[in-house]
């Protein structure tokens, strides 16, 4: 179990402290919802944890199995919708891989995005394409 705790700051922001190691990260609510827009989101953070979390559990698969995996990068965007309520309704996520994979491991390491543990806590209403680009 962590626990994170959070206060507020006043004017929409957030300070939350992670339990475990002391770091501190700041929220602010967007421009688009009263906000500044000065850092993080709360949603923002749902985007990152979703893109750090399918990079990070495929970096654990690839280590275990010898896969390269050195050179990985990835791109989120949040897409909102306020129809029924405010919330995410898309995070598309592209994943730009290392050349010369062989089917196995594509497959293995796609797999392992599509199942991380953000991927499978998310609201099944909010879309979560994924696009795997290979060679570059």
């Amino acid at each position: 179990m962590v626990t994170i705790t959070a206060s507020y700051d006043g004017q929409l922001r957030c300070t939350a402290t992670h339990g475990p190691s002391g770091t501190k990260l700041s929220t602010d609510a967007p421009k688009d919802n009263h906000g500044l827009g000065l850092s993080f989101s709360p949603t923002d953070l749902v985007a990152t944890a979703l893109v750090t979390c399918a990079v990070t559990t495929m970096g654990i698969v690839a280590k275990r199995d010898g896969i390269r995996f050195e050179g990985v990068r990835a791109s989120i965007e949040k897409v909102m919708t306020a129809t029924p309520t405010r919330r995410i309704a898309e995070l598309p996520l592209t994943i730009h891989m290392p050349a010369g994979l062989t089917p196995e491991q594509k497959k293995k390491l796609e797999n392992t995005a599509h199942t991380c543990p953000v991927y499978a806590s998310l609201n099944p209403e909010t879309k979560l394409p994924i696009k795997f680009v290979y060679g570059e």
